[in-house]
């Protein structure tokens, strides 16, 4: 049983409104069913990548996505969500929720 995080649901529900409003080449190359998010520990070298909307009920996702939004907020120009760790621990994380 995971833990219920409504504000991330929340946002993330939020994020793809918005993302299906924009006119930009990267909103319109995420396939249904995927979220773009936006992960680094600088602004100048955040990579993008798709997940799985599946992961926002991962309980190891939302306590990443927990303890970003606490310490940094949600915040990036074009409406993605933006994860401010290091990109081998995301890819770890990630990699660990497919297999």
């Amino acid at each position: 049983m995971g833990i219920r995080l409504p504000g991330i649901m929340a946002h993330a529900k939020h994020i793809l409104r918005v993302g299906s409003l924009l006119t930009s080449s990267t909103a319109c190359n995420v396939p249904k069913g995927y979220l773009a998010v936006y992960v680094g520990e600088t602004q100048t070298r955040k990579k993008r990548f798709l997940v799985p909307i599946s992961y926002l009920n991962q309980p190891a996702f939302q306590d990443m996505l927990r303890k970003a939004e606490e310490e940094f907020g949600f915040n990036h120009p074009t409406g993605g969500l933006t994860i401010p760790c290091n990109e081998d621990m995301f890819i770890n994380l990630t990699s660990r929720l497919n297999g």
